[in-house]
């Protein structure tokens, strides 16, 4: 990932949970703060009711590749969390990206010129 660092210790999580700002999909909760630097940081978090280890990274490989899509089109300078809401089933990579595109307009982050560049060529 281009301008992105993983977020690893437990107390930026806590930080993002509380002072940033949140939407809620299906699948996914997405959580956003401005951190002030040059660079993106993100967070995944997959719960154990999700199901075993292979189910949880499996999850988290898809965010993480989702996110990694959109990276280009997202504004720098913010922290990003997300959270995967326990499902029976693992979602497909499709799905996951509709709505990570969802969220992530939703929250005000897409750079709308890179987005509308890539849309007219």
């Amino acid at each position: 990932m281009l301008n992105t660092v993983s977020i690893k210790k437990n107390y930026e999580f806590m930080k993002v949970y509380k002072k940033g700002r949140f939407y809620v999909g299906k699948f996914i909760i997405m959580y956003v703060l401005a951190n002030n630097l040059n660079i993106n940081r993100i967070g995944i978090t997959v719960s154990k009711k999700t199901g075993k280890s292979v189910k949880r990274n499996k999850v988290r490989r898809i965010i993480k590749e989702n996110y990694r899509f959109y990276e280009p089109f997202i504004k720098t300078g913010n922290d990003f969390v997300f959270v995967a809401r326990s499902n029976d089933l693992i979602p497909e990579f499709n799905v996951i990206k509709k709505e990570m595109k969802f969220l992530i307009k939703k929250l005000g982050v897409l750079d709308q010129e890179k987005w509308h560049c890539l849309k007219s060529s």
